[in-house]
């Protein structure tokens, strides 16, 4: 079963975290992301861009349509997403929960209920 695991956060956040402390926090991610692709549990790990980066994209008259964006109501933003494939939902949570930071913020955790086969 496959499932995302996704870290919210906001500028605010990351500008509070002391510069000199972000090599230990980049390294210990790295190390969580290599531990669980050569399990073959995590088959991606991707951070995202800051919000004020993003855009929302429509279509009107068959031709895109971008503002800025992105539409938030509150002031959290999906910060990084994980895509996982694992024999259980409770070894996904025992992932989620070993990703460093878990023990002060939370990983919310979603299964994926369908995927688009890639050849077709």
């Amino acid at each position: 079963m496959k499932y995302v695991a996704m870290i919210y956060g906001n500028q605010a956040k990351w500008d509070s975290f002391p510069a000199e402390a972000w090599p230990e926090a980049i390294a210990k991610q790295e190390a969580f992301n290599g531990k669980y692709r050569d399990t073959g549990e995590l088959l991606g790990a991707y951070g995202l861009a800051d919000a004020a980066a993003a855009q929302l994209v429509r279509r009107a008259e068959g031709v895109p349509v971008v503002t800025d964006g992105p539409y938030l109501e509150t002031k959290e933003y999906l910060a990084s997403f994980y895509l996982l494939d694992c024999e259980s939902l409770e070894r996904a949570q025992q992932i989620a929960a070993d990703m460093p930071f878990a023990d002060v913020e939370p990983v919310e955790l979603w299964p994926i209920l369908h995927e688009s086969p890639a050849n077709g």
